[in-house]
């Protein structure tokens, strides 16, 4: 069993940060106290409890407190998955100021969240932790019991799940919501050389992000620049990039070997395109300069997704009881199942759609349309798919609420076009997203007071 996934259900921080470049900034030479955190001290020679030890302050967030035992927990999360990763985790003290500029990181994005109303109740955090347990096969005694096996109280595990959910509620309002590719934009991306010769090949990457704060010195950018330099003569000795990744790297996916995952062209910051084709597998950049800081990419591995696709298409119509903040879920259950027997008796499924349908649909009768495998979220797509045609579902829950589901018709279709537009519109997104979203995170961090503490031990 993944043992990250279930640490890490979403691992939206590693994630989302590492899809932007995001980095957790250093904190100036000046004059700030560099901080100490001292989590393999040697123990003084008047035992003192280890609560008292590890419930130190060791930096304050605007008026938030992060305690060392904070840091020696996401510390010891962070080795787990570098051992999943199979990365050599950095020196003990570069690896506690990667945890403790990750935490405050994430302090200052979730007090942003709390201070504009991102909330996340009990019901969708226990969902979730569900729908994690039936991804990996188990029933929740089971899931508990792994818990238990890694030392994790549920009760964190559950506040651990809240804080994802939060950051990529955040993410989507503050970002996501507000991007969109218009189908000028999609002709044109399909029509340039970046498209003909990279549109249909991706990229599998990893990078060392050296970041340069907002109003740096020239010297502190020099002293930055030098650090990249170093790190590059590392890895062009024979050292292993990963590695050097989690001693040099101040981006967030830092600690897991720098892994940018699978990107098309499109995805690629501008910086990066010209270089990464340039590139041999295995191949490595020299130092990149961006207004976040100082690059080095290495060229993994190439795929091309330039063949035919053939989908089974699915033309279907669906009727959507929400569940909301008013609205409960047994009472959205109780609707939904009167709805079903009104189906049952004979009333036309479009004729309830339009009068009782919760969503932009109901106007169409509950239209969907032609869906193609992935457009709609699993819980909905295994229901259909085991209706045959002209069969009504019975309820089916969703993240969305309640839904009855009827099958119209099914085809196989060549979606190859269309498949080219919507990853072209979802490329430009994606890409406006990422930038958009880097430079969320480091307005964000630097409008926060951050003091740390100094070890007075």
């Amino acid at each position: 069993m993944a043992i990250r996934r279930l640490l890490r259900p979403f691992a939206v921080l590693a994630a989302m940060f590492a899809a932007v470049l995001a980095h957790a900034q250093t904190p100036p030479s000046a004059p700030r106290p560099a901080p100490a955190v001292q989590l393999r001290a040697t123990p003084p020679a008047t035992p003192a409890p280890r609560e008292a030890l590890l419930d130190r302050v060791v930096a304050v967030v605007n008026d938030e407190a992060i305690t060392q035992f904070e840091v020696a927990e996401q510390r010891r999360s962070v080795l787990m998955q570098m051992r999943e990763a199979k990365v050599s985790p950095p020196s003990p003290d570069v690896l506690d100021r990667q945890v403790l500029e990750r935490l405050i990181t994430e302090r200052a994005l979730l007090q942003f969240a709390k201070e504009t109303g991102v909330r996340v109740d009990d019901t969708a955090v226990e969902r979730t932790v569900q729908r994690i347990a039936q991804e990996n096969k188990l029933s929740p005694d089971e899931f508990r019991k792994v818990l238990e096996r890694e030392n994790i109280p549920y009760a964190k595990y559950r506040e651990d799940i809240r804080r994802e959910i939060t950051l990529q509620r955040l993410r989507e309002r503050e970002v996501e919501s507000r991007v969109a590719a218009s189908d000028a934009e999609v002709d044109q991306f399909l029509a340039t050389s970046a498209a003909r010769e990279g549109g249909d090949v991706e990229y599998l990457l990893s990078h060392i992000l050296v970041s340069v704060p907002e109003q740096s010195s020239p010297e502190q950018v020099a002293a930055r620049q030098q650090r990249a330099v170093t790190a590059l003569q590392q890895v062009k000795t024979g050292g292993d990039f990963a590695q050097v990744a989690a001693s040099f790297s101040d981006a967030q996916d830092a600690l897991t070997g720098g892994n940018l995952g699978w990107r098309s062209a499109a995805r690629l910051p501008t910086v990066f395109v010209e270089v990464v084709r340039g590139l041999d597998k295995g191949g490595v950049s020299n130092v990149l300069r961006s207004p976040a800081g100082f690059h080095i990419v290495r060229l993994v591995d190439v795929r091309d997704r330039n063949t035919p696709t053939i989908v089974d298409q699915t033309r279907v119509r669906h009727i959507l009881i929400r569940v909301s903040e008013t609205v409960a879920d047994a009472d959205a259950r109780v609707r939904i199942d009167r709805v079903k027997d009104r189906l049952d008796s004979g009333a036309k499924f479009e004729d309830i759609a339009r009068v009782n349908s919760e969503d932009g649909s109901a106007a169409k009768g509950g239209e969907l349309g032609w869906v193609n495998p992935g457009d709609t979220v699993p819980e909905f797509e295994q229901a259909m798919n085991r209706l045959a045609l002209g069969e009504t579902s019975g309820p089916v829950r969703t993240q969305f609420g309640w839904h009855l589901i009827r099958v119209e018709e099914r085809r196989q279709q060549d979606v190859t076009k269309d498949r080219q537009r919507e990853q072209a519109r979802t490329a430009i997104r994606q890409r406006k997203a990422d930038e958009q979203f880097q430079e969320f995170v480091r307005q964000t961090r630097d409008r926060a007071y951050v003091e740390y503490k100094a070890d007075d031990r």
